[in-house]
Parts: structure tokens; sequence; C-alpha cells
């Protein structure tokens, strides 16, 4: 596949000087990148049209019509400053000035719709972070890999959410240990004080922990557990279609929830967990529910012991306006919560190029997202260029969904593609080399996690992750306060009334294989990417 080498200089149109002027001082490699990519696209759309639809040729055309752009651009202007000195010879100035505005209008011209083409191509640069960094330590995610946590052979031997194949002791370890590299606490009481009083710190609740009798809500992801695709039976609760498929496991919910109830103290009647619109299958709620009877494990139907999803009176409102449509409403478990936990998974994504934290809030609505009637979320999360609405941006700053949430992590026990796989993929890419991703991802910045996650995605498979927009609203995010769509985001208000700030910093690493971002690097204030080995996890778990 072809891949041009993205370093020297940006493709995406930052808003700050100090961008526009690095992306202005290497422009001269655009001309050669420019040429390498028609020749590919040329080389492989030709004999076979439909390719063009491929996500490779995707990335290589933005950058072969731009540098068609540039060269008919270049050739046209040299002919009129040539035209110019030949009238001015002749005495023939008002030709001559002529030739000349001309000139420069035409490099003006060809350099602007090659920056536009830029912005649209594949944008991964690395090491430039846009936004603000967000978190008790801004930026910082923290990957902790465990191959110990998973022992599945695959579609077959059982199923990999069950005991024998996922290591409860293992995962409770990696939730640990990530909550401590989070903070930089020796012990969970401390760091989970810490993150309770960075939070409440900074929406102004006052310098506290969390006090007894607050509400926590835990939004998982179980779109495979969906009420419409009937891969749970809605009479018995039993998961019978799909039971392999990349939901959100039970080990790592089972993880927080001992977290939440056993070290912060909280007590289960406070907790609520599930997803609006999913069943919540009796192969996962035995597992939690054995142990924590008390927690509301929130669903669709609230059948068999579940809590019934039910709307607030909170609105959310789409910031692109749209007309005609039903008004969406913010969960009331939502609503009555002091604080959220945004517990998405690692996947891909055919339409949109990947799901994770900022998606899995499309499973915070009442309704399916493309249901007649009202507003249809798909085609602006579909990856289709960049510079769009993206209205995940007003899911990801709604004050009662991203504004209340302590917490982010990303479930990488098994990854997947949704919705082209029906159980998850081991990988191949380092350090997974053939193995199950064995992964937990946490952090206290949106943007950044799901920017880490990207680049792992990314770095695995060439297909949906490559897609031009898949990032898109990784920029919008960051860069929400005037973002390159131009939108106002503000989804608590019907009208323009409060604009949305930067909701946290995104960035790519330096590479696949030392996975280094700008603060590992000291060369700016962008992500922290603090990485733990399963040999290296401390097993004084909760002492």
């Amino acid at each position: 596949m072809f891949s041009v080498k993205r370093k020297h200089f940006q493709l995406f149109r930052s808003q700050t000087n100090e961008h526009r002027g690095t992306r202005k001082k290497h422009m001269w490699i655009f001309p050669l990148g420019g040429l390498l990519a028609l020749i590919w696209f040329l080389i492989r759309v030709i004999p076979k049209p439909s390719r063009a639809s491929y996500p490779c040729q995707q990335a290589a055309f933005p950058l072969a019509s731009g540098f068609v752009v540039w060269l008919i651009g270049a050739v046209v202007s040299i002919t009129a400053v040539r035209k110019a000195k030949y009238s001015f010879n002749r005495a023939r100035y008002l030709a001559g000035i002529i030739c000349i505005v001309t000139s420069v209008a035409l490099v003006w011209l060809a350099l602007s719709i090659t920056e536009e083409k830029l912005a649209l191509a594949d944008p991964l640069v690395t090491n430039e972070p846009i936004g603000t960094a967000r978190g008790v330590q801004p930026g910082r995610v923290v990957w902790v890999h465990d191959p110990q946590a998973t022992d599945w052979q695959g579609p077959g031997d059982g199923h990999w959410w069950q005991s024998n194949h996922t290591n409860q002791e293992a995962v409770d370890r990696m939730m640990n240990q990530a909550l401590l590299a989070l903070t930089g606490e020796k012990n969970s009481q401390a760091a989970w004080e810490k993150l309770f009083k960075h939070f409440n710190n900074t929406y102004g609740k006052g310098d506290t922990g969390y006090k007894p009798g607050e509400k926590i809500t835990i939004k998982v992801n179980f779109v495979g557990c969906i009420w419409r695709d009937r891969t749970v039976d809605s009479e018995s609760y039993d998961l019978v279609r799909q039971i392999d498929y990349m939901n959100t496991s039970p080990q790592i919910m089972l993880a927080l929830l001992r977290q939440l109830v056993k070290v912060v103290g909280v007590k289960e009647s406070d907790i609520a967990i599930g997803d609006t619109l999913g069943y919540f299958p009796n192969q996962y709620y035995k597992m939690l529910h054995d142990e924590f009877p008390q927690v509301h494990y929130l669903d669709h139907l609230g059948k068999f012991d579940r809590t019934a999803v039910k709307p607030s009176s909170v609105k959310i409102h789409w910031s692109c306006q749209p007309k005609d449509v039903q008004q969406d409403y913010v969960p009331a478990s939502y609503v009555q919560a002091d604080y959220l936990i945004n517990l998405a998974n690692l996947k891909s994504h055919t339409g949109a190029g990947i799901t994770l934290c900022a998606k899995n809030h499309y499973g915070s609505l009442i309704r399916w997202p493309a249901q007649k009637g009202y507003y249809d979320l798909h085609p602006h999360a579909y990856a289709d260029g960049m510079g769009k609405y993206r209205n995940l941006v007003d899911l990801m700053g709604h004050a009662h969904l991203g504004g209340k949430t302590l917490l982010y992590l990303i479930d990488g026990l098994y990854a997947g593609r949704h919705v082209a796989d029906k159980a998850p993929r081991k990988w191949n890419s380092a350090p997974f080399n053939g193995d199950w991703t064995s992964s937990l991802f946490v952090s206290q910045d949106p943007v950044a996690i799901d920017s880490v996650a990207f680049d792992f995605l990314w770095a695995e498979w060439d297909d949906y992750p490559h897609k031009s927009g898949a990032e898109d609203y990784l920029h919008e995010a960051a860069l929400a306060d005037n973002p390159l769509s131009k939108i106002f985001y503000d989804p608590d208000h019907a009208g323009n009334v409060k604009r949305l700030t930067s909701l946290g910093v995104h960035e790519h690493w330096n590479n696949s294989k030392d996975k280094q971002y700008s603060r590992d690097l000291g060369t700016g204030k962008g992500i922290e990417l603090l990485k733990l080995k399963g040999t290296a996890l401390n097993a004084s778990f909760m002492r």
C-alpha cells in the first residue's frame, strides 16, 4: 500500500501559526510525494477502476490530484512570468503587470488547493499535538499489556469471556496497575482520591474526593447485544447468536466494580452499569451479579432484575441543527449520576473507521442511532474526509455525558472489527506477534486515549482505520473552540450560546515500534503514553 512519509509537513490545517509555519517551511516535499502518489494511483486504478475505492487509493488520490493542480499552476505561472518579461522589454507595462498579477494569483491558488488536498489526505502527522491536554497528569494514557490475561484458542474452544479463558486475577492486576500509573500514586485508595479530587476541582465542585451517596454510571459497549439484532433472546436473556462477539469483557467490568466498591467505598446500589441499546445477557450478568447483586444493571427492557433505561428531561442538541427531527434526551441514569465512567472496546469500524470511547456514546441514547424520525447519526460518523461536522464531538462535550466522565477506559483484551468480524482477531503487529491484544488503556483525556487506540488500529490493519476522515472527530474535538469545520459546537443549548472548549489533545506517535508521543520525547505538551508489561505488574491488588 502506498504511504507518504508525513513527519516533515502538516497535513491538517492547524489553527496555530506554529503549525502553519511548519507546514509551509516543508512544502517543497509535496511535488515528490504527489508525483509518487499519482504514479501509484494510475498503476493500480487504470487496470482495475474499482480499486479507486480501496483505502490506500483514497489515501493516494488527494495527494495525486493536488500534485496535478500544483503542476498546472506552476507551468501556467512560469508562462505568465515569461510573458510579463517580454511585455516589459517592449514597454507594454499594463500587459506586463497583468501577467505578473496572473502569475502570483495562480501560485496562490495552486498552493491553496494543494493545502486543501493535503488536509483531506491521510492525516498522520507525527508528534505535532493539537488541542489542550486534560487529566490529573495532562495527556497521559496508560497502556497495560499482559498476555497472561487471555488464554483462548479461538472459536470452537469455548468462549473468550469464560473464566477459564480470561484470567480474572490478571485483569484485576491490570486495572490496579493502570490506575496507579495514571495518577502516579503507590496505592489504589490514593489513586482514586486523586482522580476524584482533580475532577471535582476541574468542574467547580471543590477540593474533595468521592462522597458517600454519590452515584456512578458506567457506560459499557454491548453493540453485540443490541435489542434489534436478536443476538440475545428477549424471552430468556441468553446470548444466542454472535456469542464470541467483542463486547466489553465481564472480567474488565468485574475488575472495575471491585475497585469502586472495595477500594473507593461506593455502595453497590449507587452504581449503574450497562448499555442503553443492548440487553444485559445472562452469560455476563451472572458473573457480575453473583458478586455484586445490588448494582443496577442497565439495559433496553429491564427484564429479569435488570434496570430499564428511561429518558430524562435533559435535551441533547446537535450542533449541525437538523430540522424536523424528534428531540433526543439524556438517559435518566446519566442525569442522576454524579460521575460517569466510559468503558469502551478496541475495535475498528467498517463505516466510521474506528469505534472507541467517543462512539461508545451512541449507546448512550434511548433510541437506535439511525431510527426513523430522529436525526440520523450515521452519516456524520462515516470516514469521508477531514474538516466535517462530527456529532461525536457533541456527545463528548455534553454536560451530562463527557462533562461528567471521571475516567476513560478501553477494553483491549480481545480486539476486532465491527461489523466485519463475529469474533475477535489475533494481531500480528508488535508486541502482540500473532497473539491476542491482551491490553487495557486508561486515561482522563478522551481525545488522547482515542488517539492512542487509533494508532494501534492503524498499525495493525490497512483497511477501515485508513479511511480518510477516520480520525476527523479527534481533530474537531481537540479544536472544538475553533474547528476546521467552523461548526459552533454547543450540545447543551438549542442555539449557539456557549461554544465548547478543547476537549483534549490529539497527535500521533513517532512510529509503531517505539510508540512515543511528544511528552515522551520532551518535545511538546501533547500525549504521554506509559507502557506497562505484564511481567512488571504489581501483584499487590487492593492491599
